[in-house]
């Protein structure tokens, strides 16, 4: 996960992890049932392809190019990903609450809806913190020790981590991940108030989702 100096001194993440995750994030919401996504199935998928092709096109290579556009475009990414998961979510939630027949005879169904709408979150908020931590990728290619507001081990441990050890997405994925499993800090620490809550707020969707899907499926088995 570390994310130094690369070949002839270059810094920054490559896109690839990023652009998968957000693949994901858009394929994984197709998948979803129609009363669950945004329509026309299409526009999630494509609104996202152009957004990301417009961040590549605008920084190449390497993420290190400071622009405050490209800056905004990663955020309106971000928040587009996000948005369409609460819209999925909140349906969800509430079909779950007001409906007794919903996915009647489907628990394998009603799983896999809440699978899909628990992973793209930990993916939104994944990158999230990849997007807000220091800056941002391009900022922690030419800054990576200012203003942190995660604590990684690297950073503790220095024996075992490279002193010019970078986080790079996969690891504020891991963060994402153990944040909605554990539905506590885990390894990572966040520094900043508006972190932790970020955080709480996290681990409190994936409880509130994670809950009432399991509970609703074990009640269909019976």
């Amino acid at each position: 996960m570390a994310s130094g100096p690369g070949p002839a001194g270059e810094r920054g993440e490559r896109w690839w992890p990023v652009g998968l995750a957000i693949a994901v994030a858009g394929g994984l919401h197709v998948a979803l049932p129609g009363r669950y996504r945004v329509d026309p199935a299409w526009v999630v998928p494509v609104v996202l392809a152009v957004l990301l092709a417009v961040l590549v096109v605008g920084d190449p290579g390497r993420i290190d190019r400071q622009q405050p556009w490209l800056r905004a475009v990663t955020d309106v990414l971000i928040g587009f990903i996000t948005v369409a998961n609460v819209f999925a979510g909140v349906h969800l939630v509430v079909d779950i609450l007001t409906n007794n027949k919903l996915f009647a005879n489907n628990a394998t169904g009603l799983l896999a809806a809440g699978g899909v709408v628990w992973v793209t979150n930990v993916i939104a908020f994944a990158l999230w913190y990849w997007d807000l931590d220091r800056g941002g990728a391009a900022a922690r290619a030419h800054r990576p020790s200012a203003n942190p507001v995660f604590v990684f081990p690297e950073m503790q441990h220095t024996a075992y981590a490279s002193p010019d050890w970078v986080p790079v997405f996969a690891d504020y994925l891991s963060l994402a991940f153990w944040t909605a499993t554990a539905f506590s800090p885990t390894d990572v620490s966040a520094i900043k108030p508006w972190a932790k809550l970020l955080m709480m707020a996290q681990a409190a969707a994936s409880l509130v989702v994670a809950a009432l899907v399991i509970a609703r499926a074990i009640n269909i088995l019976q």
